[in-house]
């Protein structure tokens, strides 16, 4: 069992991470599900990859319908938690080439338990189809129809052979964006924000934060020099570590040791599309 453990791991963290968005949520699925193993007969255990993960998508799928209903009730926006990958052997805690990218992950809001399932283990951990319908009970023809239904709703090429391409910002852009907040000119921030940008603050009532998203360049602009003007009223100084987050390059802003916000990019068409700022503290007690 404890082999077992060791393998598969970071797979099982992995996917229950993608399908709740949650990283205590993803922890306490993958150790139910090797507690319930102790009680399943070896010969069951002759594909353990697909048994372990069949566990713990239907594990998940409880947990989300169980979090709707939370979720509907959160103050003001809700995002994924993030979780730091900057370490080489970040593979511990999760498998970086089975991630998608946070804007995506914030996408899979939009989904219903059954489609956020087959678009996870498709597109993120790349399971056949025939594997999916087999860990979901579902037929194959209903797999696909989910995974097209699933990427129109995000925005994507229902073509289900058209691969999703994660959005990564670099750690250039997240230096331009500072250098731009920095200069304390509007013209300048605005100059690297798409003109339908879209600021999305969570602060689950726990810290200060836009109820609802901020839309527009210059709206989202003023926003973020604001910020340099609140800074101030914090206690010490306000430093920014450039670090990986998710995968990929992102800010963590601390304030006498303590971290307040967690900023993550999305770039499209070589300018930020998506800011997300992680403002709940529940959300920012990283684990690596």
């Amino acid at each position: 069992m404890q082999e077992l453990y060791e393998r598969y791991k970071s797979l099982l963290f992995t996917l229950a991470y993608q399908m709740t968005g949650s990283v205590s949520d993803a922890e306490d699925a993958v150790q139910d599900v090797f507690v319930k193993i102790y009680d399943v007969k070896p010969e069951r255990l002759t594909e353990p990859k697909a048994y372990l993960c069949k566990m713990v998508t239907n594990r998940c799928l409880d947990l989300l319908r169980s979090a709707r209903k939370r979720r509907e009730q959160y103050f003001g926006e809700w995002l994924p938690e993030p979780i730091l990958t900057p370490a080489p052997d970040a593979s511990e805690t999760v498998i970086r080439g089975e991630l998608l990218s946070y804007a995506m992950m914030v996408l899979l809001e939009m989904l219903s338990p059954a489609e956020r399932a087959v678009f996870v283990l498709r597109e993120a951990l790349g399971f056949e189809h025939s594997a999916i319908a087999e860990l979901l009970d579902k037929s194959e023809p209903n797999c696909r129809k989910l995974l097209s239904r699933a990427r129109g709703k995000m925005g994507l090429s229902p073509d289900m052979d058209v691969p999703v391409h994660a959005e990564e910002a670099s750690e250039a852009w997240v230096r331009r964006l500072l250098a731009a907040i920095e200069s304390g000119q509007v013209n300048d921030v605005v100059s690297i924000l798409s003109e339908d940008v879209v600021a999305i603050t969570d602060g689950g009532g726990k810290a200060w934060a836009a109820v609802h998203p901020i839309r527009s360049a210059d709206r989202v602009a003023r926003f973020l020099l604001g910020l340099m003007h609140k800074a101030p009223e914090y206690v010490g100084e306000i430093e920014m570590e450039l670090t990986d987050i998710n995968g990929q390059a992102g800010l963590l802003i601390r304030s006498e040791d303590q971290i307040i916000a967690a900023v993550l990019l999305h770039v499209e068409a070589d300018a930020v599309r998506n800011l997300y700022f992680i403002r709940n503290p529940d959300k920012l007690i990283f684990r690596q």
